[in-house]
């Protein structure tokens, strides 16, 4: 049975997946198109979620909005993934070795620094860019992975399939390949997808302050920090983008516990 959860939030999810796939061929309005006597209009048949203060359709741009924060998040993740996993295999089949405390302490260093100041040390020296939001993220996400697949395998390791893969010769670097990591797959899918969910985060906050993608690209971020100022009489600058970061962030959220409930045996057992 499929969980509820698992449904809505891949129906949540795959709307603004859509909205950003879609907004490669087509947008209701050009996004970056100025038009100043239109600025500020309230939705309407027209422009349904409004313009902006200098007449752009907010619509149009949370759709460009939506590949911006999705291209940032996916690439970001799968930098998390590409390193991570492999340093946390490698820590588990070294336990105790000066390698495995030299992979986790340095996993811990990194967690001292939040993606935040890791991108405002990046942008320091290469300057604000989309990119640079890639690598903060992707560098805040590596250890997360790697924690993640260390626990995992090491619970793995005891195990008598394993030892019997070490008894006919197999090394211990196959062995994380050909055994411990199809086994903790279903785990590094629900975690990356909640990592995938506060990758869209992590870069609307980063677009906020100015670090993310920069104009004319939108970004969901900027579109909140831009409508600040005129929130007060203009407060559809801010309702739409907001809810575009929250919804989505939800749908990834509900949909990485019902992947857990899904594929999860234990939980799975106590549904049925």
């Amino acid at each position: 049975m499929i969980p509820k959860t698992l449904i809505i939030g891949a129906a949540l999810s795959a709307i603004f997946i859509a909205a950003a796939a879609i907004s490669f061929i087509w947008t209701p309005f050009d996004h970056a198109q100025l038009a100043i006597p239109n600025k500020l209009k309230l939705p309407s048949v027209t422009h349904w979620f409004g313009t902006d203060h200098f007449g752009r359709d907010i619509f149009s741009m949370i759709m460009v909005g939506a590949r911006t924060s999705i291209a940032v998040a996916v690439i970001a993740v799968g930098i998390g993934i590409v390193l991570g996993v492999p340093l946390g295999l490698t820590a588990a089949s070294l336990r105790g070795s000066w390698l495995d405390e030299v992979i986790m302490r340095s996993n811990d260093l990194i967690f001292a620094f939040p993606s935040l100041v890791i991108a405002i040390l990046i942008t320091a020296v290469f300057g604000p860019s989309a990119v640079n939001a890639i690598i903060a993220i992707g560098i805040f996400n590596t250890p997360v992975f790697a924690r993640i697949t260390r626990g995992a395998a090491l619970s793995l390791w005891s195990r008598d399939f394993l030892l019997a893969a070490r008894v006919a010769g197999k090394g211990k670097a196959r062995i994380s390949v050909e055994h411990i990591l199809p086994n903790i797959l279903n785990l590094l899918i629900v975690q990356g997808t909640i990592q995938f969910s506060l990758g869209i985060l992590a870069e609307a906050g980063l677009s906020y302050v100015g670090l993310g993608a920069q104009p004319p690209t939108p970004s969901w971020g900027r579109m909140l920090a831009e409508s600040q100022t005129m929130i007060s009489f203009a407060p559809h600058l801010a309702i739409f983008p907001g809810l575009a970061i929250v919804l989505t962030v939800l749908g990834l959220n509900l949909m990485g516990d019902g992947l857990r409930d899904l594929l999860d045996p234990r939980i799975r057992r106590q549904v049925t």
